[in-house]
């Protein structure tokens, strides 16, 4: 039996930051390999898990499942006189770093703590401003010569954050963006393992979505897919977050509506979640969103695309908060959508078509 707590711990308590994703690579074929019939891997390095349609696909349709694979991290910037010195690789809040423990992979792993000039230090107007990535050090306790020997100008540095239960089937961990939502998808391929579906389907865990969506690009132009749905993260409620940009924990994915999206897939989605009453909620988006979907939708001719969002507290932070059954919705939902394919489908959802119907309505 599928255990995605546990699946999911694996996979946030893997480090690969953006543009290093070896190791989360590796974690999660093992996680595909008996559930999909091959593997492929774009040049970026992407990794794509193909599960062949099991009715027949008398059109070779594809849809291609995209989540992210890497997260945020620091480098290497400076080593002076037995402290290291960052940079944020992409997109770290250095509000948060503050007094974290870190592990800096150098010649071998290396636990340390982010720390700054003590308070007790620092002029007035200082002690009122968060330390900048410039002031911030780490410390790991070794002799200035010993460090230098182990460590290196550009080594990887990521937050030492294992996965915390909290209440419930909350859960806290780095890396939730967007760790979360390869486990959703890995959920879809174990869900799909019950079903009769005439798509084949490529599940993909995409490299360097922080970096600016750049496997998304580089995978979608080489799966070539009919359509596609991008799987993120998304503002939960919570404190500080305008009630009008969050969505709620616990009530399902968050369906993309917007530009980005083709509405029909909408149509199409929530006639399925409604169908197998899986909850959802519906996210406005009124122009393209930061995710791997804005990427997928411009490839090569234009992709049909659709955004499923799971609700997370604290994004870019050590303790991305999510619930648990938020994951589980998303995976049974994009399964069920799966199976409800049929071979016309595309046709159903052709721009012309739409067109039509809409000149249709008006009159």
């Amino acid at each position: 039996m599928f255990d995605l707590k546990a699946h999911l711990k694996t996979l946030v308590e893997t480090h690969a930051p953006s543009g290093h994703e070896a190791a989360a690579r590796e974690v999660i074929r093992e996680s595909w390999d008996n559930l999909v019939q091959e593997f492929d891997q774009d040049k970026l390095g992407s990794l794509i898990g193909i599960k062949r349609a099991t009715l027949p696909n008398e059109s070779q349709r594809k849809i291609m499942l995209s989540a992210h694979m890497d997260e945020i991290g620091l480098m290497v910037r400076d080593i002076v006189d037995g402290f290291i010195y960052v940079h944020s690789i992409s997109g770290v809040d250095n509000r948060v770093m503050l007094a974290q423990p870190v592990i800096i992979h150098g010649k071998r792993p290396l636990f340390g703590v982010v720390a700054a000039a003590p308070p007790h230090l620092l002029k007035a107007k200082d002690r009122k401003k968060y330390p900048s990535f410039d002031q911030l050090v780490i410390d790991i306790g070794l002799p200035a010569d010993e460090l230098a020997s182990l460590v290196q100008i550009g080594d990887l540095i990521t937050p030492d954050a294992p996965l915390l239960e909290l209440q419930g089937s909350y859960l806290a961990a780095k890396a939730m963006d967007d760790r979360a939502s390869v486990a959703a998808v890995t959920l879809a391929l174990h869900e799909l393992q019950k079903m009769q579906h005439c798509w084949d389907v490529y599940a993909t865990a995409t490299v360097q979505e922080e970096s600016g969506l750049l496997g998304a690009k580089t995978a979608a132009y080489h799966i070539k897919p009919d359509i596609a749905i991008a799987i993120d993260v998304t503002f939960a409620d919570q404190p500080g977050v305008p009630a009008d940009d969050a969505s709620e924990m616990g009530a399902g994915p968050a369906i993309g509506l917007g530009a980005n999206f083709h509405p029909k897939l909408f149509d199409k989605i929530v006639e399925v979640a409604k169908e197998y009453e899986i909850k959802y909620q519906i996210e406005p988006a009124v122009g393209a969103t930061g995710t791997d979907a804005a990427a997928i939708q411009l490839a090569r001719d234009g992709i049909p695309t659709l955004l499923l969002s799971i609700p997370i507290r604290n994004m870019h932070s050590p303790v991305e908060t999510l619930h648990l059954r938020d994951i589980e919705r998303t995976g049974r939902l994009m399964a069920q959508f799966i199976a409800s394919l049929d071979n016309d489908f595309l046709s159903a959802i052709a721009w012309d078509k739409l067109q039509t119907e809409t000149s249709e309505a008006k009159g």
